[in-house]
């Protein structure tokens, strides 16, 4: 069987990828998209890409899709496509929040493999179920943390796998925007709206939107597991309905303390998220903005600069970096480096082996604990900033 001139038969083929969500004036559907074809690792063939079967008509036409392979719900979507001798084998699902469970939960009943915008869910419940699922039914399932795709990132988990930082004592993570100062959702910004509406987002705004990318960060570099937390949120704008601004206050297992500072109120952000990880042989700086740096300062010796694609770089940084220093990569590149790890997962799986030791991606078990994250942040501030512990 071919398609578009390619064999997808064989174990190395392009995986077939679906989507839901994601249609026309959709910004994270159209990242995920390029994403995937980045390094040429699957071929779009089919979508459920809106909330009409009009809309979703128009968005599939506009994305080339086959008409017959254009679905006006995401249930119909996954029926038909495991149906098919040549269904999607993987699906994006970039809708908002609260389909996120019943949308997973449908594929991975049919047997297709789940690439899930973060959070994972709106509920520990719900996440709970989806890892029992995954498990019972074998899937591959990602969770697009995509700044765990950077690889100054690996470097830096590298690094403190390594001793280079010692035993851990501080971590702070801070992730800073200003797009929600103002009261944009009233305005009928599409983006602002399902952001600020607990029916869609959950109970979590802010931390739920980029507090949980700080969380995952800040467990993914230092490899530590959280124990509890204090945790004030805040709505300063007049009428929001979920927080616009989070400090959090972190105990992780073995002793080490930390801070998390989430904000959607801070004019003058962009997308400033940034992590520092301090132990008693030395310190890691890593900034988003500034992606292809990492200082590294060693107890006793002069701060110095790690830059993506050099000598001073490891293993776990060049096996994704793409081209050489000087030349930037960032958001773009993350996220594919994160389809591109799911795709050899996958593969794998085509084939019925273990998936190489080094490929990495965040998977349920990372949702489940955003989720759980969440929930506790919201527990903690309903307590006035009482120490919570995280359920799992």
């Amino acid at each position: 069987m071919t398609i578009s001139g390619r064999n997808i038969a064989t174990p190395r083929g392009r995986i077939r990828l679906g989507m839901v969500g994601g249609g026309e004036g959709a910004f994270i559907g159209a990242v995920h998209r390029l994403a995937a074809r980045m390094d040429d690792h699957y071929v779009f063939l089919a979508g459920a890409l809106a909330g009409s079967a009009e809309r979703s008509l128009a968005s599939g036409q506009v994305l080339g899709l086959d008409p017959d392979r254009i679905y006006a719900d995401y249930q119909t979507m996954a029926r038909a496509e495991a149906a098919r001798q040549d269904g999607i084998e993987a699906v994006a699902i970039v809708t908002p929040n609260h389909l996120h469970y019943p949308v997973a939960k449908a594929f991975i009943e049919a047997g297709i493999h789940v690439i899930c915008d973060k959070p994972l869910t709106i509920s520990s419940a719900e996440a709970k179920d989806l890892a029992r699922l995954v498990e019972e039914k074998r899937t591959v399932f990602a969770i697009t943390y995509n700044y765990s795709g950077y690889p100054m990132v690996r470097q830096a988990r590298q690094m403190v796998a390594a001793g280079e930082v010692g035993d851990i004592r501080v971590v702070q993570v801070e992730y800073a925007q200003g797009w929600l100062t103002t009261d944009l959702e009233k305005s009928g910004h599409k983006q602002a709206d399902w952001r600020a509406d607990p029916a869609r987002a959950g109970a979590g705004g802010c931390i739920g939107d980029i507090g949980t990318h700080a969380f995952h960060l800040a467990c993914f570099v230092t490899g530590l597991d959280l124990e509890s937390l204090s945790a004030d949120l805040t709505s300063f704008v007049p009428g929001r309905r979920l927080d616009d601004n989070a400090h959090v206050m972190l105990r992780f297992k073995g002793g080490a303390k930390g801070m998390l500072w989430a904000s959607q109120v801070a004019p003058g952000n962009e997308n400033n998220l940034g992590l520092r990880v301090y132990g008693d042989k030395g310190g890691i700086e890593w900034r988003q903005e500034d992606p292809n740096y990492l200082w590294h300062t060693p107890l006793g010796a002069p701060k110095r600069l790690i830059t993506r694609g050099s000598e001073d770089a490891g293993p776990g940084a060049d096996r994704i970096t793409r081209v050489p220093p000087g030349h930037p990569e960032g958001y773009l590149e993350g996220f594919a480096n994160i389809y591109t790890e799911v795709a050899r997962a996958i593969r794998a799986r085509r084939q019925d082996r273990a998936v190489e030791a080094e490929v990495l991606f965040p998977t349920v078990k990372d949702g489940a604990e955003g989720v759980a994250f969440v929930e506790a942040t919201v527990e903690s501030s309903r307590q006035d900033g009482a120490w919570v512990t995280l359920g799992r």
